[in-house]
């Protein structure tokens, strides 16, 4: 059965802002001007993969239910898919392309921050930092999965042979989590990438093509796959998070596996990374009176009861955070100290030898 946990962190700040908000006139006026902005304004979620993944399911169950809590009632928010290089395209277009008027959503692909941070490949046209922050949908531990047929059942294998595992664009997770494997832990991973999306790599994974999925949150495995984990069709073997999935009790944790000082913070900031989630943000340049509101109406529509029936139809795993603290992980990711950086960026870089593009891998050592 799913879990929707809402966790609600208040702050200090939030707190005077909502005692101002009730103390001086002018805040109903400047609500009074959201509402009338919004009021049967067409909305768009733009989405940073493609279809029947736990990024696009997710994005789409909050598009159906926000517009009731967006003050003035909004038209229908529309879904709109837009994979390309890691989520870079969708990052890109909301940097670049849409409207600045808190009209168009999207959720971001969760290793933007880190590969803005760390100042990896290609520069975005996106700063991660000038987003509107709205709200965490999920923040389910990261697992590397392996197909039951694969040789390599445990991190111990892994370490031993060359495994090939399928992954999306630079800018994704799914590569740099697997080069710290390789760079950290000392695994042998392949990674192929230029995957559309998780469906084409479960496909690959079933046809042999590949042996494995370098990330996707269990969460998203017991949504989409619940069958494949009561089969046994996938084997997790690593998983990063803050804490250990209850159904994941022997399956180790990324910070538990540094040998030494160093490393726990190299897989500190990595874990902290991750913990970015599936994060839903505005454009850039949005008026604070609305991002406020688009805030209020995620807490809002998180804890709707219409909204958590339909997330649990989907045995989706909401376990969400508010805009302000999802902001501060962003900037401290951004902002963290520049030596620790220049490590974790050595961490999450693949080798030539390690990285492949199209090529369907053999199976052997």
């Amino acid at each position: 059965m799913c879990r929707v946990r809402h966790v609600v962190r208040c702050l200090v700040l939030g707190n005077l802002a909502i005692a101002t908000a009730a103390a001086f006139p002018a805040a109903s006026a400047s609500a009074d001007d959201v509402a009338d902005f919004y009021k049967g304004k067409p909305m768009q979620m733009v989405i940073r993969s493609t279809t029947g993944n736990e990024y696009d399911l997710l994005a789409r169950t909050l598009a159906r239910h926000i517009g009731n809590h967006i003050p003035g009632h909004p038209a229908e928010m529309v879904p709109i898919n837009m994979p390309g290089a890691g989520g870079i395209k969708a990052a890109e277009y909301m940097a670049t392309v849409a409207p600045e008027d808190g009209t168009i959503l999207t959720i971001v692909s969760q290793g933007l921050p880190m590969y803005q941070a760390l100042e990896l490949g290609k520069p975005m046209k996106a700063d991660m930092k000038a987003f509107g922050w709205i709200g965490n949908m999920s923040t389910s531990n990261q697992t590397l999965v392996v197909w039951h047929t694969s040789p390599t059942k445990t991190l111990e294998d892994a370490k031993r042979r060359v495994t090939p595992i399928g992954s999306s664009g630079a800018g994704s997770i799914s590569v740099q989590l697997p080069a710290v494997y390789n760079n950290i832990l000392g695994t042998k991973l392949k990674i192929i990438f230029g995957y559309p999306g998780g469906a084409e790599m479960n496909l690959a994974m079933e046809r042999g093509e590949i042996e494995g999925r370098g990330t996707n949150t269990w969460s998203a495995w017991t949504a989409t796959h619940s069958d494949w984990i009561r089969d046994k069709k996938i084997v997790p073997i690593v998983q990063v998070g803050l804490r250990k999935e209850p159904e994941l009790p022997d399956v180790p944790l990324l910070m538990d596996l540094a040998r030494n000082d160093r490393q726990r913070e190299i897989l500190g900031y990595v874990t902290r990374a991750v913990a970015v989630g599936r994060p839903i943000a505005t454009t850039p340049g949005v008026p604070p009176a609305r991002l406020q509101a688009l805030r209020a109406a995620f807490d809002a529509t998180v804890k709707d009861p219409s909204f958590v029936a339909d997330a649990e139809r989907q045995r989706l795993d909401v376990n969400t955070m508010t805009g302000a603290e999802l902001e501060k992980i962003v900037a401290a990711l951004i902002d963290a100290p520049q030596d620790i950086k220049a490590e974790v960026k050595q961490a999450i870089k693949p080798t030539a030898l390690e990285m492949v593009k199209g090529v369907k891998p053999g199976k052997g050592d």
